[in-house]
């Protein structure tokens, strides 16, 4: 039996916490002389209903098991989402649900797509709660990462280098707790430093504090229509460039590289492919963008900045790759399925699925030629066990599934074959730009109600890890024990 009212009681927990986060949105709009009546009636719907469904079912003390935690996790974004939504409708700035619901989900999910044609005519408020929502989905999914993910034994996170203990039928345990309060602490403060550093690089403290917000949550939002490239400085690039990389890394491999355990760091073979893929790609796509011209320092920043912000699913655009060719934007499509590190805010398949799917295929050839010899695939210096191989490669086959009938279904709703394509890799990797009509300098507006519901839930599935949202829609999940 599902216990309900124990999920209820911590989605009231959620609520109140968003109508909390809401507030500087408020002062925001104070601040700069704006209507703020949308976003304090949504500030209080939304703690209202919270106080309600928290102070109803407070009495709830039942231990959450793998039903619950699958239920709360797919709740979790649908209610923020839902609730997150309501500045957007109540202020006319987003006047109808679906546009509402894509926008604030993009956000929630760290997608970055936006249906929002001129970006710089909305209100300062709303301008920073869209920002907000993407702060709010990075570190949502940190805590995610060490606190839940293990309960329920989601693919590949048991590769992931935290101090986490493994599944626990009990609530959130207290070693788990230190864990997600130390990342949380590494999340703030890099969000902070970038922040300042956009600041002291020319930005409005505004402008900067909005960048912080999304270039740690990889997010990828910006409060100009042109991106990073409205901003005509190395500086401030190169600091995307930096805060980028180091969100799409795994988070405890930067906390120990804060204490100063470089072992720790270089111990991480995710960490090594991750840096050593970035490095090469950029190599692969500097010369034929240096070849259109320019000083090849320019070439330079282009080519790291547009692999940097693709890789890590943050989708920053300082330039329109789609107009370097037809080969580089095949690399950058491909790019789409790569995805940061686990333990990282980046979305996408991440970097330790991809190095164990390729260690053990190559592995596969040596278990071939001496089929009695036990050969064992290591990450990390540790054994990966057959299940968690089985795991990461039915993720791997049930990605692609969903890629493929997701394109096959926007492409019978009328849209041509790359539109239809780089939609479903961006929103299924929580990337943003793609090619086709989604290109870095478009937009998803031009999708209908339906197809915007859908990319949505595409979003929703690539966010969670696919499994945790498919889960709910098999018949054994729902029957008693």
């Amino acid at each position: 039996m599902i216990h309900f009212k124990e999920i209820a009681k911590i989605m009231g927990a959620l609520l109140l916490l968003i109508a909390l986060l809401m507030l500087p949105a408020v002062i925001y709009s104070y601040y700069y002389g704006e209507d703020p009546w949308p976003l304090l009636i949504s500030m209080g719907i939304t703690g209202f209903v919270g106080l309600i469904l928290f102070i109803s079912f407070s009495k709830q003390d039942q231990n959450i098991r793998k039903r619950e935690g699958y239920l709360i996790v797919a709740l979790s974004w649908t209610f923020m989402a839902l609730f997150g939504m309501l500045p957007f409708l109540l202020s006319h700035q987003i006047p109808t649900f679906q546009d509402a619901f894509f926008e604030t989900l993009s956000g929630l999910t760290t997608t970055g797509a936006t249906i929002l044609t001129d970006i710089e005519v909305m209100p300062k408020g709303l301008l920073f709660w869209r920002s907000m929502t993407q702060w709010i989905g990075g570190l949502g999914i940190i805590v995610l990462t060490v606190a839940i993910f293990p309960l329920l034994g989601i693919g590949g996170i048991e590769l992931f280098v935290a101090e986490s203990p493994g599944p626990t039928s009990d609530k959130v345990h207290p070693r788990i707790s230190e864990t997600a309060k130390r990342l949380w602490y590494v999340y703030v403060g890099l969000t902070l430093s970038a922040t300042i550093l956009y600041w002291i690089g020319g930005m409005t403290f505004f402008d900067a504090i909005n960048h912080g917000l999304t270039t740690l949550a990889t997010g990828g939002f910006s409060t100009k229509n042109a991106s990073m490239a409205h901003y005509d400085s190395a500086f401030i690039q190169y600091v995307a460039i930096l805060f980028m990389f180091l969100a799409g890394t795994n988070f405890t491999v930067i906390y120990f590289g804060l204490l100063g355990k470089f072992r720790r760091v270089f111990q991480s073979d995710e960490f090594k492919t991750y840096t050593l893929a970035v490095l090469a790609i950029t190599v692969i796509v500097f010369y034929p963008i240096a070849a259109n011209g320019g000083s090849y320092e320019l070439a330079f920043r282009k080519s790291l900045f547009q692999v940097v912000s693709l890789v890590t699913t943050t989708g920053y655009v300082t330039d329109d790759y789609t107009q370097y060719g037809q080969g580089l934007t095949f690399i950058f499509f491909m790019l789409l399925f790569i995805g940061g590190s686990a333990g990282s805010t980046a979305g996408g398949i991440k970097f330790v699925r991809h190095l164990t799917f390729i260690k053990n295929s190559w592995l596969e050839f040596k278990r071939l030629i001496h089929p009695r010899a036990v050969v064992p695939l290591m990450i990390n210096g540790d054994r990966v066990t057959g299940r968690i191989i089985t795991h990461i490669m039915n993720f791997l086959l049930i990605y692609l599934l969903t890629f493929v009938l997701g394109a096959l279904v926007l492409s019978l709703m009328g849209y041509d074959l790359p539109t239809s394509l780089g939609a479903v890799a961006t929103c299924l990797g929580n990337v943003g730009p793609a090619i086709g009509d989604v290109g870095p300098v478009d937009n998803f507006a031009f999708f209908s109600p339906a197809a915007k519901v859908f990319l949505a839930f595409i979003m929703l599935l690539g966010r969670l890890e696919l499994f945790t949202i498919l889960v709910l829609f098999t018949p054994f999940f729902w029957r008693a024990n």
